[in-house]
């Protein structure tokens, strides 16, 4: 917003504000829950670019207050990026957990949860699940201790990572759309080479049957 000849003088907060709104395009925060039947799995994808940071926290959701989960009820968790084997997470056995990394590469990585110890083959689980990418991911009040910098300065931190998250959301869309370019480039290079073959491949068909068709007149003295 153009605010230059209205006599209004913006201030920092409002700034902060209006970045950190932009930056939840480029950053993600997803708070799921769902229901998980033994014997089923269950999987969450998301698109998370290099260098991102990211945080997620699931728990089994205990539908009966008062009265403690049975003990094998509990479930398997693994998070590895798509197209990779390699387990990033791993848990087992367990009835809540966290995960956590900073991703090396980008491209859509994966949460898989399932039931791995339950006595009852029918047994439903009701599992909370927040998963958080980019600069919400990180903590910025941890961040502000380990520094001893004020609340102001942390805000400036939150607006340079804030900044720097963007920038590399654009760059990185710029990268999909020329990637986007050239292979349409490619495609229509293509195309238009199947199409000289074809048109040439039709023409030397035709050719030839007019050829053939002019010889056997002549051999049958028809023309």
């Amino acid at each position: 917003m153009n605010m230059v000849g209205i006599g209004l003088k913006p201030q920092p907060h409002s700034l902060f504000h209006l970045v950190l709104a932009v930056t939840l395009f480029s950053c993600s925060v997803q708070s799921l829950r769902f229901d998980l039947p033994s014997g089923f799995s269950k999987c969450i994808s998301e698109d998370i670019k290099k260098s991102w940071m990211t945080v997620g926290n699931y728990s089994i959701v205990n539908s009966n207050e008062g009265q403690p989960l049975p003990s094998d009820h509990t479930i398997a968790v693994t998070v590895y990026k798509s197209g990779d084997t390699t387990s990033l997470h791993y848990a087992e056995h367990v009835r809540s957990g966290q995960f956590s990394f900073v991703a090396q590469e980008s491209g859509y990585y994966l949460v898989c949860f399932w039931v791995d110890s339950t006595r009852d083959s029918g047994v439903t689980l009701s599992i909370d699940f927040v998963w958080k990418t980019g600069v919400v991911a990180m903590d910025w009040s941890k961040i502000a201790k380990q520094t001893n910098v004020d609340r102001m300065a942390r805000e400036v931190h939150v607006l340079h990572e804030t900044a720097l998250s963007i920038m590399e959301e654009i760059i990185y869309l710029r990268e999909r759309d020329e990637e986007m370019l050239d292979f349409n480039w490619t495609t229509n290079t293509r195309m238009l080479w199947l199409s000289f073959v074809s048109f040439l491949v039709c023409f030397s068909v035709a050719g030839l049957q007019l050829w053939h068709l002019k010889s056997f007149f002549k051999k049958n003295k028809i023309l």
